[in-house]
């Protein structure tokens, strides 16, 4: 993903607090926890205190935060000639969705139905009939409740929007009110140094300190983002505006999301950092990562040296191959930082790097220590 910056006023790079947006994050947390295992606790205690009503309204909106990140959470970057800030509490936050027109509205909340197209600058489905018709069929594969609801948006969006926001005002006295003035202090903080980093020590230092995932290209002109999709937006259309947002959210990890949408301001939704949380890996670390322990020869390598450290000649001898062959799969397990090596006396001694196996996944290392 990009972001193009070039010419942008640095005063319009922002960081600022939703609590919109961390209401989507917490609503998605709660319907997803194994995408946030740290949270099993809030997730279990929120979801048991839920009264039915509440429970079964929260069920029919789940789409706009469990299969897809809705922009209608972060509605200041979208309302037309708007000043792209955040609301100082939640009901400031949902006038400004309020202020969101109705095309940009319905486009948002049924982007679960058309995400191949939303991202291209698509017309709304509420006014062309060919996004209208595919937005129908594609909330059918998701199920009648997903096609009454894309149904009631077409038909009459306005009493669909005040749904929604009574949905989100009640979800507030229920439990996000309370869950808000917790992590709110954090939020605030985080904001302001990340601020302070922009302001006297640069982009570059900025971008580092938000996530390792994020970088900026040598001219300054372009940040990079990097996640497994493509996309690009541009920070200084005129259509909607310069500016870049950058939003912390305490329930995000490890999800970093980027509102690219044609027409809308681009923000980075960022987890704020915490010490016990691991730091991402590069997609491209990753791929290799996947390609070296997809090779057989290497997983029984894996196996040996998962129990205890090996040499390259105990491993040749082992498995029945050559020290050669054995050195060029070392040298792939290694590349991608998947073993460690030590000397020991004229002998180089192997060992795969549980720590980071376990966080590709629980399977492969049970599997291999079986």
């Amino acid at each position: 993903m990009t972001i193009d910056i070039t010419g942008l006023d640095p005063d319009r790079i922002v960081f600022e607090t939703s609590p919109l947006a961390e209401l989507g994050m917490a609503l998605h947390a709660l319907y997803e926890p194994g995408h946030h295992p740290g949270l099993h606790g809030w997730a279990t205690a929120t979801a048991t205190a839920l009264e039915p009503d509440l429970a079964d309204r929260l069920h029919e909106a789940d789409f706009l935060w469990r299969n897809t990140f809705s922009d209608v959470f972060m509605p200041f970057a979208g309302v037309r000639d708007g000043h792209g800030r955040t609301g100082a509490d939640l009901a400031e936050d949902l006038d400004i969705l309020d202020r969101l027109d109705d095309e940009r509205f319905v486009a948002a909340a049924l982007e679960f139905t058309c995400a191949s197209l939303y991202g291209t600058g698509a017309p709304s489905p509420l006014v062309d009939a060919g996004m209208r018709s595919r937005a129908l069929d594609m909330a059918a594969t998701r199920g009648p409740q997903q096609v009454e609801f894309t149904r009631r948006l077409l038909a009459d969006p306005a009493s669909v929007r005040q749904w929604i926001r009574r949905l989100f005002e009640d979800c507030d006295q229920a439990f996000f009110a309370d869950t808000w003035q917790r992590v709110r202090v954090q939020l605030v903080a985080d904001a302001r140094h990340k601020t302070d980093l922009l302001r006297h020590r640069g982009l570059r230092e900025a971008m580092a300190a938000v996530s390792p995932a994020l970088s900026v290209d040598e001219d300054g002109k372009r940040i990079g983002v990097d996640k497994l999709t493509e996309g690009s937006t541009d920070a200084t259309d005129p259509a909607v505006g310069p500016g870049l947002t950058f939003v912390p959210t305490s329930f995000g990890w490890p999800h970093l999301m980027v509102l690219h949408a044609p027409g809308w301001r681009p923000v980075l939704h960022y987890p704020v950092h915490r010490p016990e949380l691991p730091a991402p890996a590069s997609v491209e670390l990753l791929q290799l990562r996947m390609e070296a322990l997809a090779h057989p020869m290497r997983m029984r390598l894996c196996r040996n040296i998962a129990r205890s450290p090996y040499t390259t000649g105990e491993l040749a001898d082992t498995n029945g191959i050559t020290s050669p062959e054995v050195s060029r799969h070392l040298t792939v397990l290694k590349k991608a930082g998947l073993i460690t090596t030590r000397r020991r006396g004229r002998y180089v001694l192997h060992q795969l790097d549980l720590t980071v196996v376990a966080r590709l996944g629980s399977d492969f290392l049970e599997g291999i220590l079986r």
